[in-house]
């Protein structure tokens, strides 16, 4: 019997990249998203269907669940991808922004977690796929919110690993550094409009962020990353995907937190 992938955000990037890596692979996929209407190319996949989900809503967490458990019968891993970035100063966020950040990318988490519990208990077992982010290991500049975001899924996938493995339900995180998507455009929010007293340091974040992009990435990349965290059946609970998050990463664990910080505030012009 083919396995089955429930995926969140998979109308484009790394989510879609990994609807049609596992289809190809004979797996069945609920690949879901906001506004499936507008969704042309995953259709043509005759092992992929695609749902309305909204991460925000519990409502509509729990009725796209019951549609693709009424379709496939079973659901053997979660890719909880969903999610979008806002940077800028924490000073500038309105209450708002950062609860909508909160809401999508770290309770949207916990909402499809709980929804799909039932079901790996059922069958007995699954894995559950949570993409965080180098920047749920590693703090920099200008990022706080969506860091806070991030290092909170690596909290919590790291306890629920724990409390979960009993019933044979293992917990993962897949953490990128840069991924050529539009993540940047179409998923990336600011926390202030207009000028404020940070723009001078703002602005040599944000070039020193674009100058790295030729060494991000491509979601296809990712998304083979993803496939081995569900199918390599280990323990192993985080990947670090990509050449920049490893690099950035190792040299996270290498050096005392002084020197981390001070070649970060070298490298984004901020010494």
């Amino acid at each position: 019997m083919a396995k089955t992938i429930f995926i969140t955000g998979a109308s484009s990037g790394i989510g879609k990249a990994a609807a049609i890596l596992f289809s190809k692979q004979g797996w069945n996929v609920a690949a879901t998203m906001r506004n499936p209407q507008h969704e042309n190319e995953l259709q043509q996949y005759p092992t992929i269907k695609v749902y309305a989900l909204d991460v925000t809503q519990t409502d509509s967490v729990t009725q796209a669940v019951e549609q693709a458990l009424a379709d496939w019968q079973h659901i053997d891993v979660l890719l909880n991808n969903a999610g979008y970035g806002l940077a800028g100063p924490l000073e500038t966020a309105s209450e708002e922004k950062v609860m909508d950040q909160f809401n999508t990318n770290m309770f949207g988490v916990m909402r499809t977690i709980k929804a799909l519990l039932p079901n790996f208990r059922a069958i007995g077992g699954g894995t559950i796929i949570n993409i965080t982010s180098i920047g749920g290991l590693v703090g920099l500049p200008f990022n706080s919110i969506y860091h806070a975001t991030k290092f909170g899924v690596d909290g919590l996938s790291e306890s629920l690993n724990y409390e979960l493995r009993p019933f044979n339900i293992r917990v993962k995180v897949v953490a990128p550094g840069g991924v050529i998507t539009d993540f940047a455009t179409r998923s990336l929010q600011r926390t202030m409009d207009g000028a404020s007293v940070y723009d001078a340091a703002l602005e040599k974040v944000f070039a020193a962020f674009g100058t790295n992009a030729a060494n991000y990435s491509t979601a296809d990349q990712i998304a083979e990353v993803i496939y081995q965290a569900a199918t390599d059946d280990t323990d192993q609970i985080r990947y670090v995907a990509g050449q920049d998050a490893q690099a950035l990463y190792g040299a996270w664990k290498s050096m005392s937190n002084e020197e981390f910080f001070a070649m970060v505030n070298q490298r984004f012009g901020l010494s």
